[in-house]
């Protein structure tokens, strides 16, 4: 029995870090979902039947974004020259990947602030993509929410970034996109409950016990990321001597 060089990496463990870490991002993704509630008429803001529709588009716009950063990703690393096209190679992917991931949970549980800088990495490109998010202010529909999702979801964020470390370590630009698609997925219940229970998300976000319980699952996701035969859904290919 072999690990198959070209994935060794969960879809499961991209799905549990958004959902683990999408809490820590309530604070950001509140005021952004506020900014795109205040836009939209009172008769819509004052209905959760009518609201809902509004922010679940700008949540699938955001993940959609993600799941074309993850493509992009493949496709750089798809150019990346051997020896990272072997499995050695992808040992170091993995690892650097998990390295990454275990700085976010030090991050996220309060004992790591400087990984904050990691996040310095977007901001040129984001200083070009966020004018296009304004012009869609005020949201007047279902479309424009979603292309608002679209613009809003290459914002900085450091743990988004974590995610595409661990979508490099995929092989394949199909398997990268699919990796950030899960990690959307992941984050989507707690930034669509920011509109229907900000209050309880909120307080729950700010307990520091709760963002050290989250800091040490990331800390036990990367390692899961560096020993990929620990992971359950790693993939596995078999050798057979005829």
């Amino acid at each position: 029995m072999s690990f198959d060089p070209s994935f060794t990496t969960s879809y499961l463990v991209a799905f549990a870090m958004g959902f683990a870490t999408s809490l820590h991002c309530v604070g950001m993704c509140g005021s952004i979902i506020g900014t795109l509630t205040l836009s939209l008429s009172p008769e819509i803001r004052s209905s959760k039947r009518l609201l809902i529709p509004f922010v679940f588009n700008y949540n699938l716009g955001r993940i959609t974004s993600y799941t074309l950063a993850g493509a992009l990703a493949g496709i750089v690393e798809s150019f990346i020259p051997a020896p990272t096209t072997d499995i050695n190679g992808y040992r170091i992917l993995q690892v650097f990947s998990a390295v990454i991931m275990a700085g976010a949970g030090f991050y996220i549980a309060g004992w790591l602030p400087r990984f904050a800088y990691i996040e310095k990495a977007g901001v040129n490109l984001w200083k070009l993509i966020e004018p296009y998010g304004r012009k869609l202010i005020p949201v007047k529909d279902r479309t424009q929410a979603f292309l608002f999702g679209m613009v809003w979801g290459w914002l900085p964020c450091g743990l988004v970034y974590t995610a595409l470390t661990l979508a490099l370590t995929t092989g394949d630009v199909s398997k990268s996109a699919l990796t950030m698609l899960s990690f959307g997925l992941g984050t989507l219940p707690a930034v669509m409950g920011v509109g229907i229970m900000t209050s309880v998300l909120t307080r729950l976000s700010r307990m520091q016990r709760f963002k050290q319980a989250v800091g040490l699952f990331m800390v036990a996701l990367a390692l899961l990321a560096a020993m990929p035969w620990l992971n359950p859904m790693a993939v596995i290919i078999s050798h057979t001597n005829h």
